[in-house]
């Protein structure tokens, strides 16, 4: 004999066909109702975590996982000497968990090639170091960091600002940089680089903004000036930028500070956090909508169950047992369609490279047209944790569907239920 009373009733009543047609329709409807929305949530949910790894990793490819710069009371006196910058470097190489360290100057200046100009941000950089911090010289470029020879005044420059100013390979482009002359005067220096190939890494802000040099030669360009010196960090874990930085900064002498790629890039990945949230809450009506499908196949079962009630409770059964066989069904059909809804949301979410192409060639047309987008695929990457949280919300949401209907049946009077039988 089943000896739990409410969960043998209510699988019976699960199992049991009926001849209310509406009553099944709305039982299906609830179970591929909460089913579509989960494999929704799941698909939806690691289509933009596969874009913001893709967007990270872009980062990556040209901007440092951490950078150390003088402290702002440094900064302002300019009086960091050379040797502590070494040391500095020295300091972080022998670091556990730092993959390279290279040295660096950044420039606010205007490249020009007329009739038209840009506001761009030079950057020096030492090429064999830059190689052991950045992804750009391997992929993302026609040209190379080797290209760029001390005392030949040759640059990188973007994709953007290239198009901008009808630039190419071998052109020549003027830079404009703002200095401060004897006594604070502000003055200016004109220097004509080479462009030794252009790169495209899909940001604007790297693609219309940077024009990379040799550090020698941006630093004849104002010696003896230390702002806009640093140094660019890649760690083995790029993940655990954060606690590796915080351990540098301890290490570091107070002159300098250290900054990891989540504050650098924290706008982007706050504004992925954001719409993955509201995408989640919206998302999650779906099953809320499914739930309601629920409630009210659920009201309909108790008052077509009436009878059976009453006959249970003048048998002895209590109120919260009656309770438990309509919980016992409403969480099976929930239950059974967020399990579906994850099998299904998984199988897509592991095969969006599959099944994407296939639906753009059966229906002739194209998500994300390559015209527009520098990668026309769709990234996909699966995070349990995800899956598990709105597996629970979903669960959660099911169960508290049941409890109205679950109330009402504990609540018939036997009397009153039998009556007119």
């Amino acid at each position: 004999m089943f000896h739990p009373l409410p969960l043998y009733i209510g699988l019976r009543y699960v199992r049991a066909r009926t001849h209310r047609f509406f009553v099944s329709f709305i039982t299906w409807a609830a179970l591929v109702g909460v089913g579509t929305g989960m494999a929704a949530l799941i698909v939806i949910l690691s289509v933009m975590n596969g874009f913001e790894d893709e967007l990270r990793d872009r980062l990556f490819s040209l901007g440092a996982q951490a950078r150390v710069v003088a402290h702002e009371s440094a900064a302002g006196s300019q009086q960091i000497p050379a040797a502590q910058w070494q040391n500095a470097q020295r300091i972080i190489r022998d670091s556990k968990g730092v993959a390279g360290v290279a040295p660096y100057i950044e420039m606010q200046a205007l490249a020009v090639h007329t009739p038209e100009m840009l506001p761009i941000v030079l950057r020096g950089i030492d090429p064999q170091a830059e190689l052991s911090v950045t992804e750009l010289s391997r992929s993302l470029t026609q040209g190379r960091f080797a290209d760029l020879v001390p005392g030949e005044d040759r640059v990188l420059i973007g994709s953007y600002v290239a198009e901008k100013l009808a630039l190419a390979t071998g052109d020549t482009v003027s830079v404009l940089i703002p200095t401060v002359g004897d006594g604070g005067v502000f003055t200016s220096k004109l220097r004509e680089f080479t462009v030794a190939g252009i790169f495209e890494v899909g940001q604007l802000d790297y693609d219309g903004t940077y024009f990379f040099a040799h550090i020698d030669d941006v630093s004849a360009l104002n010696p003896g000036n230390e702002s806009g010196h640093g140094l660019r960090i890649r760690f083995d874990e790029p993940l655990q930028a954060p606690t590796l930085a915080a351990g540098l900064r301890q290490r570091l002498p107070k002159t300098f500070d250290v900054i990891d790629w989540t504050q650098d890039n924290a706008t982007y990945f706050r504004a992925v956090r954001i719409e993955k949230t509201m995408m989640s809450i919206i998302l999650l009506l779906i099953v809320a909508v499914a739930a309601f499908n629920i409630v009210a196949m659920l009201v309909m079962v108790v008052t077509d169950k009436r009878t059976d009630i009453a006959i249970l409770r003048t048998l002895g059964t209590s109120p919260r047992r009656v309770m438990g066989v309509f919980i016992t069904q409403g969480l099976v059909i929930g239950w059974a369609g967020v399990a579906l809804g994850i099998v299904l949301g998984l199988l897509i979410a592991f095969h969006v490279d599959t099944i994407v192409p296939f639906l753009q060639h059966t229906f002739g047309f194209q998500i994300m047209d390559s015209e527009v987008f520098l990668d026309s695929t769709i990234p996909s990457h699966v995070r349990w944790p995800n899956i598990v949280t709105v597996g629970i919300a979903s669960l959660a949401l099911t169960g508290l569907a049941t409890l109205y209907p679950a109330l009402r049946a504990a609540r018939t009077a036997p009397a009153e239920a039998l009556r007119y039988e």
